[in-house]
């Protein structure tokens, strides 16, 4: 593993200088929380399945005209990215009821939406991530108009190439988070960051809706590992 100072830490991730001007490279932790860490657990292995996985997919999405931060897997655990000024809003995009939005809204988990449903939340843990409006992002400077209208798009856009992805792999794209930045290079241009995973999606499987995400440990459903290298071994992703 490259040493090197850390320049962010997350849950599941850590940041540190890349090798050139503008690149970074992110590592890819074993931590699993939930709960905004109030619920915590090392699962020997998970970044290394997470950075296959979100590498896949990255590609996958590229290859579909999709502008991230992803430049490529470098080993194991790390990838070499763009550095990026991150946008501070969580962009959950929710395809079926599950999760929070069930237990606040009352409804069924399981229930299909009669059309994607986008919500915004602010990146704040010491806040629990608050749920805001497309006003609040404006108001408070974090993004304009018109990028919430383009993040909006990639954000629906990604939502159905994955949905077809997943399908393809008798897989539910239930719903998932993802972070937006502006290119440190050019920072009109804004792109898809973070990772998209089973740490970030909800999967369930297309027969018998066994979850294959981190709900997993969330909810004590039995082995994080194995729903995860089920995730993997669909995408045809061998470690």
């Amino acid at each position: 593993m490259t040493s090197s100072k850390t320049l962010y830490e997350g849950k599941a991730k850590k940041i540190i200088k890349g090798p050139k001007k503008n690149t970074l490279i992110q590592i890819f932790k074993d931590d699993a929380t939930a709960y905004n860490k109030k619920k915590h657990k090392i699962f020997k292995g998970k970044g290394v399945i997470n950075n296959k996985i979100s590498e896949h997919i990255m590609e996958f999405l590229k290859s579909k005209k999709i502008p991230t931060h992803f430049e490529k897997r470098l080993n194991d655990r790390e990838q070499l990215i763009k550095k990026c000024q991150i946008i501070p809003i969580e962009f959950v995009v929710r395809n079926i009821v599950a999760g929070s939005i069930a237990k606040k809204l009352g409804l069924k988990e399981g229930m299909k939406l009669k059309k994607p449903l986008l919500e915004y939340y602010y990146k704040e843990d010491s806040l629990d991530d608050p749920m805001i409006s497309r006003d609040h992002v404006e108001t408070f400077g974090w993004a304009n108009r018109s990028e919430l209208k383009r993040i909006d798009g990639m954000s629906l856009k990604i939502n159905s190439l994955l949905t077809k992805l997943f399908k393809k792999k008798n897989i539910i794209l239930v719903d998932f988070k993802i972070e937006f930045g502006r290119l440190a290079s050019n920072p009109k241009k804004i792109v898809l960051a973070d990772e998209i995973s089973p740490d970030s999606c909800r999967l369930w499987d297309i027969k018998s809706k066994q979850k294959l995400d981190k709900d997993v440990f969330r909810r004590n459903l039995g082995s994080l590992m194995g729903a995860y290298e089920e995730v993997a071994s669909r995408l045809g992703i061998v470690h």
